[in-house]
């Protein structure tokens, strides 16, 4: 890589949904995969920046112990979960991936190796900042212990009103200890409460022919072992394993197993896009996070606007109250992450991303946050006052005051 050049990560795998051209070259950090240790006495562990969670549950299961969250899809990395978005469905009572972080090694745009704890203002300001400031090469992380298996009952709704109070009870009384749910249509949602276990009397299977998302609307009562319920949504990549055919029984059947996972999925959409003619339906592949006394009021918004389902629904709340300055979520505040992945048809007269646009504005109004690991909207001006320009500022002039990595808004707004 020749001086000076701007410097981005070479590396095979990707969950961001803004897709650039290729670019050749690049930071090539393949190797910097492995979980360095797992301490049981004091559960953490030391892992490196592009060590997969799927990777990290192989190591720490076997001395019953797990992160404290657990991204939903197989090959998140955990440099990418703390320097973006990782969510699940233990987030209402251990908040966000970096959250659990208790030391942090990153390589600054200067090029130095900066060790980062709590009190330092790179390891507060690295959430939210997707490689703009620097990359993780090592963190140290807390565990928490685990039973061998899940129970899970899915309750049904028939209103989101009645559902969003309910998660406001359950997550705040502690009776369950994972928490998430399905909207399938406007009058038919659950709720999905799980609960570690010693013992069950027999075990569900969603890596073959079963599929999870599916079982929600025909079983009140499941149970899983613990690693197939951390992995229950990789399986199908949530619902949109659909938009392959891999859900038509004929297809699953032919499908090898080894191959029913989303970086699978992923990377034919990636093939895809890059040789796809013009299209006249806009991709909206979004994660916002809204205060659940406005949830009702977004999840009208979006069946009358927007109308793709099913919907994810995953409370979080943040486990501390210093904050993260450019993770602008309220401490005091439940929030629920709304995730949603599909296209729509591009309707008359609208532009391709109008419909991102009503997104971001309606998060807006309610008082949410939206993540930026896929397609954003705004102009720069409200980009910074959203996501703490002031803040990131002072960052990058600390830490890559040659702007050897690219800016914020240039990469998450602009494709740079």
């Amino acid at each position: 890589m020749r001086e000076g050049a701007p410097v981005r990560l070479a590396k095979s795998t990707s969950n961001l949904f803004r897709f650039r051209a290729d670019q050749s070259g690049g930071l090539e950090v393949g190797r910097l995969n492995r979980v360095l240790s797992v301490d049981p006495v004091a559960r953490t562990a030391q892992v490196q920046g592009m060590t997969t969670y799927e990777d990290l549950v192989d190591a720490t299961l076997p001395h019953g112990l797990m992160p404290l969250v657990v991204p939903q899809l197989k090959t998140i990395t955990l440099g990418g979960a703390v320097a973006g978005l990782g969510i699940e469905s233990t987030s209402f009572r251990n908040g966000l991936p970096h959250e659990s972080v208790r030391e942090l090694e990153v390589l600054t745009g200067q090029g130095d190796v900066v060790v980062a704890k709590p009190d330092d203002d790179l390891f507060r300001g690295f959430p939210n900042s997707y490689g703009t400031l620097g990359y993780a090469l090592r963190l140290e992380i807390e565990l928490e212990p685990v039973k061998p298996f899940v129970r899970l009952r899915h309750v049904p709704f028939g209103s989101a009103a009645e559902c969003a109070e309910v998660i406001a009870q359950v997550c705040a009384d502690g009776s369950a200890d994972f928490v998430d749910g399905t909207v399938f249509s406007a009058d038919e949602m659950y709720l999905t409460l799980g609960n570690f276990v010693d013992i069950a009397p027999a075990t569900s299977d969603y890596t073959g022919n079963q599929i999870y998302y599916r079982s929600i609307q025909r079983l009140r009562h499941d149970h899983l072992t613990i690693k197939d319920y951390l992995w229950r949504w990789d399986t199908d990549w949530f619902w949109c394993s659909r938009a392959f055919g891999a859900q038509n029984p004929v297809v699953r059947r032919m499908w090898p197993k080894r191959y029913l996972r989303s970086d699978v999925y992923r990377s034919l959409v990636a093939r895809y896009r890059r040789f796809k003619p013009p299209s006249t339906r806009e991709p909206v592949i979004q994660d916002v996070e809204i205060p659940v006394s406005a949830l009702a009021e977004f999840l009208g918004f979006f069946h009358r606007e927007i109308g793709i389902s099913p919907i994810w629904l995953c409370p979080v709340r943040l486990r501390t109250s210093e904050g993260w300055p450019l993770y602008p979520m309220d401490p005091d505040v439940l929030y629920v992450n709304v995730g949603f992945w599909s296209e729509v048809p591009v309707r008359p007269g609208e532009r391709m991303g109008d419909r991102n646009r009503m997104i971001e504005h309606e998060v807006a109004r309610l008082g949410g946050h939206k993540s930026l690991y896929s397609d954003s909207y705004y102009e720069e001006t409200d980009f910074w006052d959203k996501y703490n320009g002031p803040a990131y500022r002072s960052l990058k002039e600390k830490y890559d005051q040659t702007n050897r990595l690219p800016d914020l808004y240039a990469k998450c707004v602009r494709g740079r």
